[in-house]
Order: structure tokens, then C-alpha cells, then sequence
């Protein structure tokens, strides 16, 4: 026998072992049918877009401002951003907007993805076809051929509005991204009643916002449900689409009960229409600082964009 410590970890509990192989030798995937992609990816992307509690809890530039100083300081820069007319403006509000990103201890590689792979791109395709001469008409850059013995192509008018337009929605995205996701929901709510807005609004808005979570987990779980109780591998498409609609039937009876049930636990917990938070909100001098660099940037873009005009 060996003189082994009473507290040592035993041999077979640290030994390692061979994991399986990702390659998929030991047996054949299978892959997942429509209806759980749909559900799965639902899910992670309401997730990802609206939990900002991680991110809003960390020790970053915007996160030590107070939310109704950032929202008055995004409207100002949203409204210089929406007047200017210059490229050389919107590239440097822009610019400014990664600088708070970085500030705020954001990744810049999730910022700008988060940014770019969904509005703005879809803004430029919307207008894509401003920039063809038959719409625009203009000097051809990109010439495309003839039509009926027209000259057919993308003209430098077209493809500037279309650049300002895109670059112009990617800035005031990126601004609202930022205050959205370095501001907790509840500090958010109380700035948006501290700042007049109506209650009702409010209070449709926060129960919308917790709502939402509870109707996402109830439909993960009637899929989950329904693929524990269902027998063999093979996708069924037909299946699948009656099973879409049936699920669609019961969650629309069971949405009533679910929205007294969140409400009820909001008046529960103390909610009587106005959002309160736990730690009180007082102006600091890093507030005023920020919203005075805030006004400022607003008119200097804003006397830029005319000078350069």
C-alpha cells in the first residue's frame, strides 16, 4: 500500500482522457430541422441584443455617466448627425463613437459587428438603386452597359447620397447602440421618466421588455417538450409546419395569462408606474463634464458641416 495523503486527489479522477473526435468519425450528425434553428436562434439573438447587464456593469467612461445626461447628450448628437451633410462630419462623429466604445471597455470587433451586419446594410440595399443613372442621373463612373442605346451605370450624384445615407444611419446607430448597452434597463427607464416622458409609455415599455424573456422561455420550453417526447431522428417537414401551428394556437392563449402573471409580479415587487432604482441619482461633475463635451461636439459638427458645405 502506498502512504497516500487521506486528502489527496485520487489518480482516476485527474488521469486525462481522449475526448471525442470533432471530426464526427465515431458516428454521423444529425442536423437540426428549421424549427429549432428558428427557436435557437430567436432566442440567442433577443438575448445578446437586449441582456446589457454584463456590459453596462463594467468600470467604462459611459458607464459612470449618468443615463439622463447620455440621453440628452445622444439626442444632441443624433440631431447634429442627422443634419450634417458632409462626409468628413459623419466620418468623425463616427470615429468619435468607436473612441467611447474603446472608453467604455467595449470590444470594438462586437461594436462595429453588431453595428454593420444589420441596419446599415440593409439601408444600402434600400438604396442601391439611387445610385443607377436611370434614377440619378449624373456623371457615370461605373459604366454598365447600354439600354435601348442609353448609357446605363452608377453615377458619382447616386453613389455619394447613397455613401451619406449609410454612413449617416451607421453613426446614429452606433450612438444608440452605445447608450443602450452601457446603461442598465432600469436606470434607462427612470432617465426616459425623469426626462417627461409619458408614463404609459413607460409602463408598456418595461412590461414589453420583461414579457418578452418569459414568452421566449415558454416557447423553448413547449419545443424542448415536444422533442423529448418525439420518436426517431429523421426531420419531418410536414410535421414540423403542423406543429408550428398548433404551438401557435396555444401560445396565443396562453399570452394573456402570462401578461397578468408579469404584471402582477412587477406590482408585486413595488411598481407603481415609475421606475425606481436602488442607488440614487445625483449629478456628478464627470456628468456636467460630459454633457458639456456633448453640446460642444454637436455645434462644432454642426458649424463644420456648414463651412465645408
Amino acid at each position: 500500500m502506498t502512504d497516500a495523503s487521506p486528502t489527496a486527489t485520487p489518480d482516476w479522477l485527474i488521469r486525462p482522457e481522449l475526448g471525442l473526435c470533432p471530426c464526427g468519425c465515431i458516428g454521423k450528425r444529425a442536423k437540426a430541422d428549421f424549427v429549432e434553428k428558428t427557436i435557437g436562434s430567436a432566442s440567442n439573438l433577443m438575448r445578446q441584443s437586449m441582456f446589457s447587464d454584463d456590459v453596462s456593469a463594467r468600470d467604462g467612461l459611459l458607464q459612470r455617466v449618468d443615463a439622463r445626461v447620455k440621453l440628452v447628450g445622444l439626442l444632441a448628437l443624433l440631431v447634429s448627425s442627422a443634419l450634417a451633410h458632409s462626409p468628413v462630419v459623419l466620418i468623425g462623429l463616427y470615429s468619435l463613437s468607436l473612441g467611447l466604445a474603446s472608453a467604455s471597455r467595449l470590444s470594438l470587433r462586437f461594436f462595429v459587428a453588431r453595428v454593420w451586419l444589420f441596419i446599415p446594410i440593409f439601408t444600402g440595399i434600400v438604396v442601391l438603386p439611387a445610385t443607377f443613372s436611370f434614377i440619378t442621373h449624373g456623371h457615370i463612373v461605373v459604366p454598365l452597359g447600354s439600354w435601348f442605346g442609353t448609357r446605363v451605370g452608377l453615377t458619382q450624384q447616386g453613389l455619394t447620397a447613397a455613401g451619406l445615407i449609410v454612413l449617416r444611419v451607421a453613426t446614429s446607430i452606433s450612438l444608440v447602440v452605445l447608450v443602450t448597452i452601457t446603461t442598465s434597463w432600469p436606470r434607462l427607464l427612470a432617465a426616459l421618466r425623469a426626462l417627461l416622458v409619458p408614463r404609459m409609455f413607460i409602463l408598456v415599455i418595461g412590461m414589453a421588455y420583461r414579457y418578452l424573456f418569459h414568452l421566449l422561455g415558454s416557447v423553448s420550453d413547449m419545443f424542448t417538450a415536444r422533442k423529448a417526447r418525439t420518436v426517431g431522428s429523421d426531420a419531418n417537414t410536414k410535421r414540423d409546419r403542423a406543429f408550428v401551428a398548433a404551438s401557435a394556437g396555444a401560445l396565443f392563449g396562453r399570452a394573456h395569462a402570462l401578461s397578468e402573471e408579469v404584471h402582477m409580479a412587477m406590482v408585486s415587487r413595488g411598481y407603481r408606474g415609475n421606475v425606481g432604482t436602488l442607488a440614487s441619482a445625483r449629478l456628478r461633475a464627470t456628468d456636467f463634464a460630459f454633457g458639456a463635451g456633448a453640446l460642444l461636439v454637436t455645434l462644432t459638427a454642426i458649424g463644420v458641416d456648414h463651412v465645408v458645405r
